[in-house]
């Protein structure tokens, strides 16, 4: 023989048969409470899930039915490489395969060269700016900290007149 049970409105427990207590609010919503403590809290406004032996604040904490749902287990990301920008994969892939020398010794090699470069250009500047001369050093006088980048930073003289 099947029972019918209602569910109760407040703490979500099984109430049976010849148990519980039915409210009709004003607006006609019928309420089933398990008990008069589960009524009490209802019409005090506390809401279910701040109370620990509610099903509520269990379902809003994740306790129970664990081995009902599998945990959802997370794929690690798999490594995965692609062209970037001035170098194909192939390329990549070569670079990779060889000796850790031969890439230190190509790595030097190209410092060098940039090295070399940035000499050259360091070379060229200095006869082209000659001509021009910073402001600061072209009046003669050192400007405060402050005052270099027009910050201002001296001190205030509100007696003067202008």
């Amino acid at each position: 023989m099947v029972i019918k049970t209602d569910l109760c409105a407040y703490t979500e427990y099984r109430i049976y048969p010849g148990r519980g207590q039915r409210f009709v609010a004003k607006d006609g919503k019928v309420s089933f409470f398990i008990n008069s403590k589960a009524d009490s809290l209802f019409h005090q406004r506390i809401k279910a899930v701040k109370l620990r032996w509610t099903q509520a604040w269990r379902r809003m904490n994740k306790k129970g039915k664990v081995d009902e749902q599998a945990k959802k287990r997370t794929r690690k990301a798999q490594k995965f490489q692609k062209a970037i920008v001035g170098m194909s994969l192939d390329d990549i892939k070569k670079k990779k395969a060889q000796k850790p020398e031969l890439r230190q010794a190509a790595k030097e090699a190209a410092a060098k060269e940039a090295k070399a470069r940035m000499s050259q250009k360091a070379k060229a500047a200095p006869a082209k700016g000659k001509t021009a001369a910073p402001k600061n050093q072209a009046k003669g006088q050192k400007l405060p900290k402050g005052a270099a980048a027009g910050g201002g930073g001296g001190k205030k003289d509100f007696k003067s007149k202008k």
